[in-house]
Order: structure tokens, then sequence, then C-alpha cells
């Protein structure tokens, strides 16, 4: 079991800023990927930023050069940085986890936070 815990969403107004904060526990062997998606109301849920344990990087092109990604040592905790913020990016944002819970190449596990709220007032 994979528990992901987010924090740090709350109010801002355009322009300002907010920093996500996402840590994983339980029984992890080895963290592959961690990522943040969200949703807003009544859209789909949309990637916004991952990183894998390669370092490798990708973002939505809607936040590109104003939302940054980072990590302490390995992929936990991850970190979104949230520059510049418009009313568009009002959304419920969530972590996903993804890796192994043991050596076995079948113990993959996904695991989703609960979300945390982001309003953006203009």
């Amino acid at each position: 079991q994979v528990t992901v815990v987010e924090s740090g969403g709350g109010l801002a107004q355009a322009g300002g800023s907010l920093t996500l904060s996402c840590e994983a526990s339980g029984s992890i062997f080895r963290l592959v990927a961690m990522g943040w998606y969200r949703q807003a109301p009544g859209k789909e849920r949309e990637l916004v930023a991952t990183v894998n344990a390669g370092g490798a990087i990708n973002y939505a092109d809607s936040v590109k050069g104003r939302f940054t990604i980072s990590r302490d040592n390995g992929l936990n905790p991850v970190y979104l940085q949230m520059n510049s913020l418009k009313p568009e990016d009002t959304a419920v944002y969530t972590c996903n986890a993804r890796g192994y819970n043991s050596h076995f190449s079948s113990s993959v596990f996904d695991s989703w936070g609960q979300g945390t709220q982001v309003v953006v007032s203009s």
C-alpha cells in the first residue's frame, strides 16, 4: 500500500505564486516517476508536470515557463512551484506516484493523492 499526500494548495491572486508539495510513503521499493495533474470544474484531468527517476521532466504547454517541478534527493518528496498564476490554473491538483513495491517486476503501483485545491482570483 502506497499513500500519496499533497499539501500547499490555497488561494492566490493572478500573478502570484504557490508551492505544492507531495510525498509518497508506504510499501515503496523503487519510485519510477512522480507527477502533478489537475482537474478544473467540468474538465478532464490533465497532466501538469512529471519527473522520472532519470531526471526527465515533462510539462504541459500551458504551464511551461511558469511552473517548475523539483525534488530533493531521489523522487520523494516532489514539489511544484507555480509562478505567474492565472485564473485558468484554478483546479484540484493531484499528485501521482508510480513505482514498484518490491524487486518483482509485477509489483507495480500507481497511486494517487486526494488532491489539493488551488484557486486563482483575477
